[in-house]
């Protein structure tokens, strides 16, 4: 138990200064704009939405199915709202549970003592895991972590009961055992999606580890000794519910694989097959090299951060030879390799010794084995598994869990994440903690083993703190976007352009903006950005030609022609504009990165189509407009202006009636809208005549006061929506 307390404190440690960071990067998308996290919207739309509050079955969804970390997202919001720190807070302390799991997992395998320390320590101080810890969206990582420890500790105890049944054994405890195994597994899927992947990783434990068989051995396992054949239910029922809930994962997210981008995986969307085989064959090794020597971090590899590997003399191709070279060796090994067994710290080669431990006394190093003296020899469970079990199990760690993230199989929005790496270091840290030890027991001399001790130290705080360094960069989204520069440029100087404009830093965003382009000419997000910010300048010919640019980059970019129209409607091209209106109305949002951010521009071009209209006095066509806009304004958006002009087209036409509803609708959503309490002062104003004097005007024809209103009107409407229009840069997320 001190073992794993103090991995926990140095897990809790190093994340100590992330407590009082900022939200950054893809926790814009996951928690400031996502609205299944205000208490107005249902709790239930976690089950139906994805983990950006999309809806699953739409087209444009990520299919990234985690309601239990939105759960979470959402019981913070409750409490305190969209301040930072509880959700750091909640992030730390799930990664201190998680190394206090992993190193109690490890007790078992590695004797208790140093090397189990060891490996707690790498794992709670690895700095490949800060985007999952420091990143509040990495908590759906943690989350499945620890799902997917404490399901593989409910198996293990498991197999400990399923084989002491011979001693008279509670078979209900055992089974006990394994329905808590398959409900973690199935919440640590619910965290994040790589988490059903423990059910096989339960299995190489069941067959590898806590039976020892061979390959051979488990390959012929039906035809096996009736004394190995007694772990075929248990196989059974983790291979049935894995099938469960893989289909029940596919049903749910409707039957349909998510569609991403060329930028996010260039890849994937290469159209020669060499070029794919050999760049996807280079991602694992790209991956491992992250665990093995986390210098060179970003918090985003997308686009050119991982150039493609196009031909078979890239140098990169011996990195990728190494790599799966280093990987057939270690299996080799494991499975073929001669069987150990570690006793008191020493090595027994012939694979017959055995050793019951006295758990009352630290043997050397504090390797120790939970057990009682005088077991029979062929009872394996109670000795310490030999290395080269502990390298198979490793290795499974390590790969089981990255598969859904190889692209090797099914594409992926992503080239590298460091936060996916999150479980496969679980199987990083046991092989190198194995390693050590296996090395440690073959030395001979007292200063080579001290060496080899001093050397994983070092390794240990050196890790600690390049972690509390990186930790700093996810202070704020400045520092992060500033340290990805040198992985993923055109990235990083775009989202950096978004935050020095936010900063009011206009000169120094302008050339953010140019830089990203500089090095990714074809970025639509950045070029609207930059387009953006020469518009609120009073550059408009320069803002136009860019916005353009964006709209031939990207012809579904809405938001593009929104403000492209609004150009054109102030330098009085109102055909133009209207066109350039009437064309973003009808792009579908299918296929989309961000629906919701989508139908909030179409909305908004519908009103200011509407708008225009209405001011061409063509009041029934500008009511036709508003309705549509009304019918597919998504919930996040804001109405109050909306609603308002209806009710102004609606007095137009001497509507009144209809005219007070939408006034009185538009102040419900927005109490202190000033242009609705004119309208609706002026409308009052008009009843209260119409009781004094029954025979109104002609139609057509307004008295002085109106006029003066209404155009107030119309300029406070008209400036309300170029605001929200333009003072929103898009985040290439």
């Amino acid at each position: 138990m001190i073992t794993e307390l103090l991995c926990t404190a140095v897990a809790v440690g190093v994340y100590v200064n992330t407590l009082d960071a900022d939200f950054c990067y893809d926790d814009s998308r996951a928690i400031k704009t996502n609205q299944d996290l205000l208490p107005a919207t249902p709790w239930t739309n976690i089950l139906y939405d994805d983990f950006w509050g999309t809806l699953l079955t739409h087209s444009g969804s990520h299919k990234s199915f985690r309601p239990l970390c939105t759960l979470t997202f959402r019981l913070n919001y409750v409490l305190h709202g969209l301040r930072p720190f509880g959700y750091h807070l909640l992030n730390v302390a799930l990664h201190g549970l998680v190394t206090a799991a992993f190193t109690a997992f490890t007790r078992p395998l590695l004797g208790g003592g140093l090397w189990t320390l060891l490996a707690g320590l790498l794992f709670a101080s690895h700095p490949v895991h800060t985007e999952a810890v420091a990143g509040v969206v990495g908590r759906a990582d943690v989350g499945a972590a620890l799902f997917f420890l404490l399901s593989l500790l409910c198996y293990a105890r498991h197999c400990r009961l399923r084989a002491s049944r011979c001693c008279g054994g509670s078979v209900a405890r055992c089974w006990t055992w394994m329905m808590g195994s398959l409900w973690c597994a199935a919440a640590s899927m619910l965290w994040k999606e790589q988490g059903v992947t423990v059910l096989a990783v339960s299995a190489v434990y069941d067959l590898f580890v806590f039976h020892r068989l061979t390959f051979r051995q488990a390959l012929l396992l039906p035809l096996g000794k009736k004394k190995t054949q007694k772990l075929l239910p248990s196989l059974a029922v983790l291979a049935t519910w894995g099938i469960v809930l893989l289909s029940g994962r596919i049903y749910w997210m409707g039957n349909k694989p998510p569609n991403f981008s060329n930028s996010d995986n260039p890849a994937a969307d290469s159209p020669h097959l060499l070029t794919r085989t050999l760049t996807f064959l280079h991602l694992p090794a790209a991956n491992a090299w992250l665990l093995l020597f986390p210098d060179k971090l970003s918090f985003d590899w997308s686009m050119d951060a991982v150039p493609l590997v196009r031909s078979l003399a890239d140098w990169r191709n011996l990195h990728t030879l190494a790599f799966y070279g280093g990987v057939i060796v270690l299996t080799w090994f494991g499975f073929h390799g001669p069987t150990s067994k570690l006793t008191n710290g020493k090595s027994l080669a012939n694979g017959n010794g055995y050793h019951a431990a006295d758990t009352n006394h630290n043997t050397d190093l504090g390797i120790t084995l939970n057990g009682s003296a005088g077991l029979h020899a062929d009872s394996p469970w109670m000795s310490l598994p030999p290395t080269e079990k502990l390298v198979i199990l490793s290795l499974a760690l390590l790969a089981l869990p990255f598969i859904p993230a190889s692209n090797l199989f099914f594409y992926v929005g992503f080239v590298i994440a460091e936060r996916v790496l999150y479980i496969p270091s679980i199987g990083f840290c046991l092989l190198v903690a194995t390693g050590a030890r296996s090395l440690y027991v073959r030395l001979r001399r007292r200063g080579c083993k001290a060496l080899l001790l001093s050397l994983c130290l070092g390794l240990v705080l050196l890790n600690g703190l390049r972690t509390i360094q990186r930790n700093r960069d996810w202070s704020n989204e400045e520092n992060l976007y500033k340290s990805g520069i040198r992985v993923n440029p055109a990235k990083a100087w775009g989202n950096l352009g978004n935050v020095l404009k936010s900063q009011g830093k206009m000169a120094e965003a302008e050339k953010a903006y140019r830089n990203a382009l500089q090095n990714r000419g074809n970025m639509a997000d950045m070029l609207y950005n930059l387009g953006l910010l020469l518009q609120e300048n009073e550059r408009f010919s320069e803002a136009l030609h860019y916005y353009k640019l964006a709209i031939g980059s990207r012809p579904t970019l809405a938001s593009a022609y929104l403000n492209t129209g609004i150009i054109l409607m102030n330098q009085g091209s109102l055909e133009e504009a209207k066109r350039t209106f009437v064309t973003c109305a009808n792009i579908p949002d299918e296929n989309l990165k961000d629906p919701h951010t989508h139908k909030s521009s179409v909305t908004s071009c519908l009103y200011n189509l509407g708008k225009l209209l209405h001011e061409q006095g063509q009041q029934e066509e500008a009511l036709s407009i508003y309705k549509q806009a009304v019918q597919r304004m998504p919930r996040q958006f804001a109405p109050h202006s909306l609603f308002n002009m209806m009710g102004e087209a609606y007095m137009r036409l001497n509507k009144l009636e209809e005219a007070g509803h939408w006034y009185k609708e538009s102040l419900r959503v927005k109490p202190d809208h000033i242009p609705a309490h004119l309208t609706y002062g002026k409308l009052l104003s008009i009843i209260q005549l119409q009781k004094k004097h029954p025979v109104l005007p002609p139609e057509g024809k307004k008295n002085l006061t109106d006029t003066d209103v209404t155009t107030d009107v119309f300029t406070a409407e008209s400036s309300l929506t170029v605001g929200v229009a333009l003072h929103k840069p898009l985040r290439d997320i």
